[in-house]
């Protein structure tokens, strides 16, 4: 389709990235459409702060996006929130876990990560024409070792044919759909959705720390997309803002940012099935609650302490680790328990 019979003339497209997968797919996409004579404007939501652009309602807005805890980050349903209302067509691209399997590129789960932008959306009075899932290479390094590089080369190669096919039938006009194929799988993995949008992402902002070769440079801090680290002791800490979206850890310099691997483990373990335990013991010994009620209800006290206590004392004991880290030898012992730490399990950085 020639640029004068396409329907529309302007794309404005706002994204969010950690490690650049959202921001690749952006710009692919601009790129794309530039050369199809269509005026593409790229914004990074992370610089755009209180400052939302004014978008004509003949302009075709897009949101690229990375999927976390199978969900879409909170930093982007926030920016979705304050969005002035319009009646602009919109589509939604969601980057998912990504992996090689021989020659088979396979594709990772996005639970509610496109469906509740688009309800948010929809409620402002725009019209969502395209749903599309890109599994561009799986960048969660604090549970897997970046891949290879012909790994990501062959899921790049792949995705960047599916992005040029993607643009070309948005811009034209037709609905995308590819989404709606996976809603049955969303569904079946939304409960965990939304149990990492209420609980998980707190707890697993508490499992980043800065290793002995932390040299104080503070690009972690600087270059934060949500400006969730803080110096205290003249050390980097990760607050609850934190998005766990792996920024830091794949572009610091000195490989000094680690998941704490080996003291999460201890506490969590502590946390959701040791204390909980000893917790509901010592009432039933107290007699605050009975014997019979204990050996009927087991199930409801134990997981009910876990939720209830179980935040408290991860945030309590990150308060401790931060503490802890200024003693050199003890710094070293949980840095070595750390699989970040070790060579083989591999940084990721998107394609430029």
């Amino acid at each position: 389709m020639a640029a004068a019979q396409l329907p529309y003339k302007q794309l404005a497209l706002f994204y969010f990235s950690g490690t650049g997968n959202a921001r690749f797919a952006a710009h692919k996409i601009a790129a794309f459409a530039r050369e199809k004579g269509v005026e593409a404007t790229v914004y990074n939501i992370a610089e755009l702060k209180k400052d939302v652009p004014e978008i004509p309602e003949s302009t075709l807005v897009g949101y690229c996006f990375p999927t976390h805890g199978f969900n879409a980050p909170p930093v982007l349903l926030k920016f979705i929130r304050k969005f002035p209302k319009g009646k602009n067509h919109v589509f939604l691209l969601n980057t998912r876990a990504g992996m090689r399997i021989g020659k088979l590129h396979t594709a990772g789960l996005g639970g509610l990560a496109l469906w509740l932008p688009a309800l948010l959306l929809l409620f402002k009075g725009y019209k969502t024409i395209g749903f599309r899932p890109l599994d561009l290479p799986s960048n969660w390094i604090s549970l897997h070792p970046g891949l290879t590089d012909k790994a990501i080369r062959f899921i790049v190669n792949h995705c960047e044919q599916t992005l040029e096919r993607f643009t070309g039938k948005i811009l034209s006009g037709k609905p995308v759909l590819n989404g709606l194929l996976w809603l049955p799988a969303d569904i079946i993995i939304s409960p965990v959705s939304v149990a990492y949008y209420f609980y998980g992402r707190f707890a697993l902002a508490k499992t980043f720390f800065a290793s002995y070769k932390c040299t104080g440079c503070g690009v972690c801090i600087d270059n934060c997309p949500v400006g969730a680290i803080e110096l205290k002791n003249d050390r980097p800490y990760w607050t609850y803002s934190c998005e766990s979206c792996m920024k830091c850890m794949n572009h610091c310099p000195h490989r000094a940012i680690e998941t704490a691997h080996g003291y999460t483990f201890l506490l969590w373990w502590l946390a959701f099935s040791l204390l909980p335990l000893l917790i509901i013991k010592l009432l039933v010994i107290m007699e605050v609650i009975s014997a019979a009620f204990y050996k009927n209800n087991f199930d409801f006290l134990f997981n009910g302490s876990s939720i209830l206590f179980g935040l408290i004392i991860v945030f309590a004991g990150y308060k401790l680790l931060h503490q802890l880290l200024r003693v050199k030898i003890i710094n070293k012992i949980i840095t070595f328990t750390s699989l970040t730490h070790f060579r083989w399990w591999r940084r990721y950085k998107a394609p430029a």
